[in-house]
């Protein structure tokens, strides 16, 4: 497994797509087989966690992470994870993120066994949307006494994703530049306003998030909100009602509103807004919802949000000595 961290990824983009110097160039696509079309879908949806991360460490890197693959440029897996000097805290799970892809998951345990790859020390998640990396994954845990806890979800995406374009013109930017086409919906409602979610509202997101309510998510959802979009409405107070944030792999996601201001319409403006500066800036996303949240589906469904082939997964993972009670 070799450290490319500096170089770029030729990974999961259209067919004919090359990628130079953090510019992705998409090219025309010429008589390609519908089976062939559908089979280079399907590795684009699976390595959406690993693309997203790419995206991010091209535009600045915010996070500090690198990309570790096991050849080069003819690769089988990926792995994307902070550089070491931001893995310091054996207890932060928010931090000790591992993203994967494989084009031959069933061959990932050899890999994952790797203590250079992997610091089995710590308490970690790893992320994917592959269900078939959990063997290895399940394998590599037991020979190294590591508990292993798995959840699941329904990837949810938009067409967008599938015309990836993530070129150098790609940038995060500022909100005051794209402007407010919505301004209809506050001249008729001027006590909300839709605006940039401030990091001072840090701790608000962190007590409502349901994997947060401590002092290391408080520190990872401050460093979202500084880096990456992250989106409210504002109520008549000044304070945020309706919010929607990013993860540094693209994901969407401790989208929330205050149980007074539910049902009102707010988060819908929050996401179709959220939404049009995501594809201005030509910035891929994608959210996860439980199967069994109906309602969640059901609102998502509006903006176009559709269920992909494949599902969300995690992989938490604690070492003996890091077991939580």
């Amino acid at each position: 497994m070799v450290s490319q961290e500096g170089s770029e990824v030729e990974l999961l983009v259209s067919p004919g797509a090359r990628s130079e110097h953090g510019r992705y160039l998409q090219d025309p696509i010429v008589s390609i087989d519908l089976s062939e079309w559908l089979r280079i879908i399907e590795f684009l949806l699976q390595g959406l966690k690993v693309y997203g991360s790419v995206y991010h460490i091209n535009h600045g890197n915010p996070f500090n992470m690198e990309v570790l693959v096991d050849s080069w440029p003819e690769y089988q897996m990926v792995i994307i994870r902070p550089q070491k000097q931001e893995m310091t805290d054996d207890m932060d799970s928010y931090t000790n993120v591992y993203r994967m892809f494989s084009k031959e998951p069933q061959k990932s345990e050899e890999v994952l066994k790797n203590c250079e790859i992997v610091n089995w020390k710590q308490r970690l998640q790893i992320q994917g949307l592959q269900e078939s990396l959990g063997e290895g994954i399940r394998v590599a845990t037991f020979s190294k006494s590591v508990k292993v806890e798995h959840s699941r979800a329904l990837l949810l995406v938009t067409e967008d994703i599938l015309k990836l374009n993530a070129s150098s013109k790609s940038k995060l930017g500022s909100w005051a530049e794209t402007g407010h086409p919505d301004d209809e919906f506050e001249s008729e409602t001027p006590n909300f306003k839709y605006a940039q979610l401030d990091v001072s509202y840090s701790g608000l997101v962190n007590d409502n998030w349901k994997r947060g309510k401590n002092e290391r998510s408080l520190h990872y959802i401050k460093r979202c909100i500084e880096d990456l979009p992250a989106a409210c409405m504002l109520g008549p107070e000044g304070v945020p009602v309706s919010w929607v944030t990013m993860d540094p792999s693209c994901e969407v996601g401790m989208a929330y509103s205050m149980e007074k201001y539910r049902r009102t319409g707010n988060m819908a403006r929050v996401m179709v807004r959220y939404m049009k500066y995501l594809r201005q800036k030509n910035i891929p996303f994608y959210i996860s919802v439980l199967e069994e949240n109906e309602d969640s589906r059901r609102f998502v469904g509006q903006f176009g949000f559709f269920e992909a082939s494949c599902e969300w997964h995690q992989w938490t993972c604690y070492p003996q000595n890091l077991v939580p009670f």
